[in-house]
Protein backbone atom coordinates (compact mmCIF):
# COMPACT_ATOMS: atom_id res chain seq x y z
CA UNK A 1 0.00 0.00 0.00
CA UNK A 2 1.36 3.41 -1.01
CA UNK A 3 1.31 5.98 1.80
CA UNK A 4 3.00 8.81 -0.13
CA UNK A 5 2.97 9.14 -3.92
CA UNK A 6 4.93 11.94 -5.58
CA UNK A 7 4.20 12.15 -9.33
CA UNK A 8 6.09 14.38 -11.79
CA UNK A 9 6.46 17.21 -9.27
CA UNK A 10 8.37 20.39 -10.12
CA UNK A 11 9.06 23.62 -8.23
CA UNK A 12 10.74 26.84 -9.36
CA UNK A 13 11.85 29.82 -7.28
CA UNK A 14 12.46 32.77 -9.57
CA UNK A 15 14.93 31.57 -12.17
CA UNK A 16 16.00 28.54 -10.12
CA UNK A 17 14.28 25.22 -10.71
CA UNK A 18 14.71 23.52 -7.34
CA UNK A 19 12.80 20.32 -8.20
CA UNK A 20 12.42 18.90 -11.71
CA UNK A 21 9.88 16.22 -12.60
CA UNK A 22 10.37 14.22 -9.40
CA UNK A 23 8.48 10.95 -8.86
CA UNK A 24 8.73 8.30 -6.12
CA UNK A 25 6.50 6.25 -3.82
CA UNK A 26 6.73 5.51 -0.11
CA UNK A 27 5.07 2.31 1.05
CA UNK A 28 3.24 1.94 4.34
CA UNK A 29 5.29 0.63 7.26
CA UNK A 30 8.68 1.19 5.62
CA UNK A 31 11.61 3.55 6.16
CA UNK A 32 12.39 5.63 3.07
CA UNK A 33 15.59 7.69 2.79
CA UNK A 34 15.93 10.87 0.73
CA UNK A 35 19.60 11.38 -0.12
CA UNK A 36 21.62 13.88 -2.08
CA UNK A 37 24.08 16.78 -1.90
CA UNK A 38 23.17 20.15 -0.41
CA UNK A 39 20.86 22.02 -2.76
CA UNK A 40 19.72 18.85 -4.52
CA UNK A 41 16.01 19.51 -3.85
CA UNK A 42 15.33 17.24 -0.87
CA UNK A 43 14.04 19.84 1.57
CA UNK A 44 11.91 21.56 -1.08
CA UNK A 45 10.31 18.20 -1.87
CA UNK A 46 9.69 17.53 1.83
CA UNK A 47 8.03 20.93 2.23
CA UNK A 48 5.72 20.20 -0.70
CA UNK A 49 4.77 16.83 0.79
CA UNK A 50 3.96 18.65 4.04
CA UNK A 51 1.85 21.24 2.16
CA UNK A 52 4.07 24.06 3.41
CA UNK A 53 4.73 25.22 -0.15
CA UNK A 54 2.70 24.22 -3.23
CA UNK A 55 4.16 22.36 -6.19
CA UNK A 56 4.10 24.15 -9.57
CA UNK A 57 3.46 20.94 -11.47
CA UNK A 58 2.61 17.34 -10.67
CA UNK A 59 0.64 15.70 -7.89
CA UNK A 60 1.29 14.55 -4.33
CA UNK A 61 -1.05 12.03 -2.70
CA UNK A 62 -1.03 11.15 1.02
CA UNK A 63 -3.11 8.14 2.05
CA UNK A 64 -5.22 8.50 -1.07
CA UNK A 65 -5.81 12.26 -0.73
CA UNK A 66 -4.19 15.23 -2.44
CA UNK A 67 -1.97 17.23 -0.10
CA UNK A 68 -3.97 19.76 1.90
CA UNK A 69 -4.38 21.04 5.46
CA UNK A 70 -6.15 17.71 6.13
CA UNK A 71 -3.11 15.64 5.12
CA UNK A 72 -0.86 17.86 7.25
CA UNK A 73 -2.59 16.41 10.31
CA UNK A 74 -1.58 12.90 9.25
CA UNK A 75 2.13 13.76 9.46
CA UNK A 76 4.65 14.39 12.22
CA UNK A 77 7.21 16.71 10.63
CA UNK A 78 10.62 17.60 12.03
CA UNK A 79 12.17 20.34 9.85
CA UNK A 80 15.88 20.88 9.39
CA UNK A 81 15.47 24.43 10.70
CA UNK A 82 14.31 23.76 14.24
CA UNK A 83 11.24 25.74 15.32
CA UNK A 84 11.14 25.76 19.12
CA UNK A 85 10.29 28.86 21.15
CA UNK A 86 13.46 29.67 23.06
CA UNK A 87 11.80 31.50 25.96
CA UNK A 88 9.18 28.82 26.68
CA UNK A 89 9.79 26.04 29.16
CA UNK A 90 10.28 22.60 27.66
CA UNK A 91 7.22 21.04 29.31
CA UNK A 92 4.94 23.95 28.44
CA UNK A 93 6.12 23.94 24.86
CA UNK A 94 5.62 20.22 24.37
CA UNK A 95 2.15 20.48 25.91
CA UNK A 96 1.25 23.39 23.62
CA UNK A 97 2.45 21.60 20.48
CA UNK A 98 0.76 18.31 21.46
CA UNK A 99 -2.57 20.05 22.00
CA UNK A 100 -2.21 21.84 18.67
CA UNK A 101 -2.09 18.36 17.13
CA UNK A 102 -5.34 17.41 18.87
CA UNK A 103 -4.21 15.60 22.03
CA UNK A 104 -6.21 16.09 25.22
CA UNK A 105 -4.21 17.64 28.05
CA UNK A 106 -4.26 14.45 30.14
CA UNK A 107 -3.07 12.30 27.22
CA UNK A 108 -0.45 14.85 26.24
CA UNK A 109 0.91 15.02 29.78
CA UNK A 110 1.29 11.25 29.95
CA UNK A 111 3.00 10.97 26.55
CA UNK A 112 5.34 13.90 27.23
CA UNK A 113 6.43 12.31 30.51
CA UNK A 114 7.07 9.00 28.75
CA UNK A 115 9.21 10.50 25.98
CA UNK A 116 11.18 12.83 28.25
CA UNK A 117 12.04 9.83 30.43
CA UNK A 118 12.91 7.79 27.34
CA UNK A 119 15.48 10.45 26.37
CA UNK A 120 16.73 10.82 29.98
CA UNK A 121 15.46 14.38 29.77
CA UNK A 122 12.72 14.71 32.39
CA UNK A 123 14.89 17.08 34.41
CA UNK A 124 14.66 19.50 31.48
CA UNK A 125 10.89 19.87 31.94
CA UNK A 126 11.19 23.28 33.63
CA UNK A 127 14.15 24.58 31.62
CA UNK A 128 13.64 27.07 28.82
CA UNK A 129 14.64 25.94 25.35
CA UNK A 130 17.23 28.73 25.26
CA UNK A 131 19.10 26.98 28.10
CA UNK A 132 19.50 23.76 26.12
CA UNK A 133 22.42 22.68 23.97
CA UNK A 134 21.91 21.97 20.28
CA UNK A 135 21.72 18.25 20.93
CA UNK A 136 19.25 18.67 23.77
CA UNK A 137 17.07 20.94 21.63
CA UNK A 138 17.21 18.32 18.91
CA UNK A 139 15.76 15.71 21.23
CA UNK A 140 12.96 18.03 22.35
CA UNK A 141 12.12 18.79 18.72
CA UNK A 142 11.99 15.06 18.01
CA UNK A 143 9.61 14.49 20.93
CA UNK A 144 7.40 17.34 19.68
CA UNK A 145 7.26 15.61 16.29
CA UNK A 146 6.19 12.17 17.52
CA UNK A 147 4.21 12.87 20.69
CA UNK A 148 0.78 12.96 18.96
CA UNK A 149 1.41 9.51 17.42
CA UNK A 150 0.65 10.17 13.72
CA UNK A 151 0.82 7.44 11.07
CA UNK A 152 3.52 9.18 9.02
CA UNK A 153 6.79 10.75 10.17
CA UNK A 154 9.00 13.01 8.09
CA UNK A 155 12.40 13.90 9.54
CA UNK A 156 14.76 16.36 7.81
CA UNK A 157 18.33 15.70 9.00
CA UNK A 158 17.20 14.14 12.32
CA UNK A 159 20.72 13.16 13.44
CA UNK A 160 22.21 16.64 13.08
CA UNK A 161 23.82 17.83 16.31
CA UNK A 162 23.55 14.48 18.11
CA UNK A 163 26.48 12.61 19.60
CA UNK A 164 26.92 8.89 18.75
CA UNK A 165 25.05 7.67 21.83
CA UNK A 166 21.99 9.82 21.18
CA UNK A 167 22.14 9.04 17.45
CA UNK A 168 21.85 5.35 18.36
CA UNK A 169 18.91 6.09 20.65
CA UNK A 170 17.16 8.03 17.90
CA UNK A 171 17.81 5.23 15.41
CA UNK A 172 16.42 2.69 17.88
CA UNK A 173 13.21 4.71 18.32
CA UNK A 174 12.74 5.23 14.57
CA UNK A 175 13.06 1.47 14.03
CA UNK A 176 10.52 0.91 16.84
CA UNK A 177 8.11 3.31 15.12
CA UNK A 178 8.47 1.31 11.92
CA UNK A 179 7.81 -1.87 13.90
CA UNK A 180 4.51 -0.43 15.10
CA UNK A 181 3.42 0.12 11.48
CA UNK A 182 4.41 3.76 11.02
CA UNK A 183 5.67 5.08 7.69
CA UNK A 184 8.91 7.07 7.93
CA UNK A 185 10.58 9.33 5.40
CA UNK A 186 13.80 11.05 6.32
CA UNK A 187 16.53 13.10 4.71
CA UNK A 188 20.11 12.74 5.89
CA UNK A 189 23.76 12.98 4.92
CA UNK A 190 24.62 10.10 7.27
CA UNK A 191 25.07 7.20 4.88
CA UNK A 192 25.78 4.66 7.62
CA UNK A 193 22.42 5.46 9.22
CA UNK A 194 20.66 4.94 5.89
CA UNK A 195 22.34 1.57 5.35
CA UNK A 196 21.34 0.42 8.82
CA UNK A 197 17.76 1.67 8.72
CA UNK A 198 16.25 2.24 5.28
CA UNK A 199 14.20 -0.20 3.25
CA UNK A 200 14.08 2.08 0.20
CA UNK A 201 15.95 5.18 -0.98
CA UNK A 202 15.64 8.04 -3.43
CA UNK A 203 18.82 9.81 -4.51
CA UNK A 204 18.52 13.44 -5.66
CA UNK A 205 20.98 15.48 -7.69
CA UNK A 206 20.40 18.92 -9.23
CA UNK A 207 16.69 18.80 -8.47
CA UNK A 208 16.12 15.44 -10.16
CA UNK A 209 15.78 11.85 -9.02
CA UNK A 210 18.81 9.94 -10.28
CA UNK A 211 18.29 6.66 -8.45
CA UNK A 212 15.38 5.20 -6.49
CA UNK A 213 14.21 1.81 -5.32
CA UNK A 214 14.76 -0.92 -2.78
CA UNK A 215 18.13 -0.46 -1.08
CA UNK A 216 18.94 -4.17 -1.07
CA UNK A 217 18.21 -4.45 -4.80
CA UNK A 218 20.19 -1.31 -5.67
CA UNK A 219 23.27 -2.67 -3.91
CA UNK A 220 22.83 -5.99 -5.69
CA UNK A 221 22.49 -4.24 -9.08
CA UNK A 222 25.76 -2.40 -8.55
CA UNK A 223 27.46 -5.78 -8.25
CA UNK A 224 30.35 -7.07 -6.18
CA UNK A 225 32.94 -4.71 -7.55
CA UNK A 226 34.43 -3.38 -4.33
CA UNK A 227 37.49 -4.91 -2.66
CA UNK A 228 38.09 -4.71 1.07
CA UNK A 229 41.71 -5.42 1.92
CA UNK A 230 43.51 -5.53 5.25
CA UNK A 231 47.28 -5.90 5.13
CA UNK A 232 50.49 -5.45 7.06
CA UNK A 233 53.44 -3.88 5.30
CA UNK A 234 54.10 -1.53 2.40
CA UNK A 235 50.90 0.00 1.07
CA UNK A 236 52.54 1.66 -1.93
CA UNK A 237 51.00 -0.97 -4.24
CA UNK A 238 47.76 1.00 -3.92
CA UNK A 239 49.38 3.89 -5.78
CA UNK A 240 50.16 1.66 -8.77
CA UNK A 241 46.56 0.56 -9.36
CA UNK A 242 44.75 2.00 -12.37
CA UNK A 243 41.03 2.06 -13.20
CA UNK A 244 40.09 2.04 -9.53
CA UNK A 245 38.96 4.50 -6.88
CA UNK A 246 40.42 4.03 -3.41
CA UNK A 247 38.17 4.87 -0.47
CA UNK A 248 38.75 4.86 3.27
CA UNK A 249 42.47 4.28 2.91
CA UNK A 250 44.46 3.97 6.10
CA UNK A 251 47.79 2.45 7.15
CA UNK A 252 46.62 -1.16 6.97
CA UNK A 253 43.26 -1.00 5.20
CA UNK A 254 41.70 0.13 1.93
CA UNK A 255 38.32 0.00 0.23
CA UNK A 256 38.93 -0.20 -3.53
CA UNK A 257 36.21 0.33 -6.14
CA UNK A 258 36.97 -1.43 -9.44
CA UNK A 259 35.91 0.93 -12.21
CA UNK A 260 36.56 -0.67 -15.59
CA UNK A 261 36.92 -4.39 -15.32
CA UNK A 262 40.30 -4.71 -13.59
CA UNK A 263 40.73 -8.28 -12.37
CA UNK A 264 40.45 -8.37 -8.58
CA UNK A 265 43.10 -11.10 -8.56
CA UNK A 266 45.56 -8.61 -10.07
CA UNK A 267 44.98 -6.38 -7.06
CA UNK A 268 45.64 -9.34 -4.77
CA UNK A 269 48.81 -10.27 -6.67
CA UNK A 270 50.28 -6.77 -6.36
CA UNK A 271 49.31 -6.58 -2.70
CA UNK A 272 51.06 -9.88 -1.93
CA UNK A 273 54.27 -8.62 -3.51
CA UNK A 274 54.47 -5.84 -0.91
CA UNK A 275 52.50 -6.92 2.14
CA UNK A 276 51.14 -9.70 4.30
CA UNK A 277 47.42 -10.02 3.54
CA UNK A 278 45.04 -10.54 6.47
CA UNK A 279 41.78 -10.02 4.60
CA UNK A 280 40.81 -9.82 0.93
CA UNK A 281 37.11 -9.68 0.15
CA UNK A 282 35.06 -8.80 -2.94
CA UNK A 283 31.81 -7.17 -1.77
CA UNK A 284 28.88 -5.03 -2.85
CA UNK A 285 29.67 -1.31 -2.62
CA UNK A 286 28.71 0.69 0.43
CA UNK A 287 25.92 3.22 0.07
CA UNK A 288 28.52 5.95 0.35
CA UNK A 289 30.29 4.48 -2.68
CA UNK A 290 26.99 4.25 -4.60
CA UNK A 291 26.31 7.88 -3.71
CA UNK A 292 29.72 9.00 -5.00
CA UNK A 293 29.43 6.87 -8.13
CA UNK A 294 25.99 8.21 -8.98
CA UNK A 295 26.34 11.95 -8.29
CA UNK A 296 30.13 12.39 -8.24
CA UNK A 297 32.29 13.91 -10.95
CA UNK A 298 33.30 10.49 -12.20
CA UNK A 299 29.80 9.09 -12.66
CA UNK A 300 30.59 5.51 -13.56
CA UNK A 301 27.20 3.87 -13.22
CA UNK A 302 25.41 2.74 -16.37
CA UNK A 303 22.77 5.19 -17.53
CA UNK A 304 19.89 2.76 -17.17
CA UNK A 305 20.08 3.17 -13.39
CA UNK A 306 19.98 6.95 -13.65
CA UNK A 307 16.73 7.35 -15.57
Amino acid sequence: MKTITVSHVSKTFGKTQAVRDVSFEVEKGRIFGLLGPNGAGKTTTIRMINYIIPQDEGEIIINGEKVSPKTQKMIGYMPEERGLYKKMKVGEQLMYLAQLKGLKASDAREKIKYWLNRFNAYDWHSKTVGELSKGMSQKIQFIATIVHDPGIYIFDEPFSGLDPINSELLKEIIIELKGSGKTILFSTHRMEQVEQMCDDICLFNNGKVVLTGNLRQIKKDFGKNTVLIEFQGDGSFLDTLEEVRINNRSTNFAEIRILNGLDSQEILRRAMEHSEIHKFQLVEPSLNEIFISTVGEDNIKNQELLK
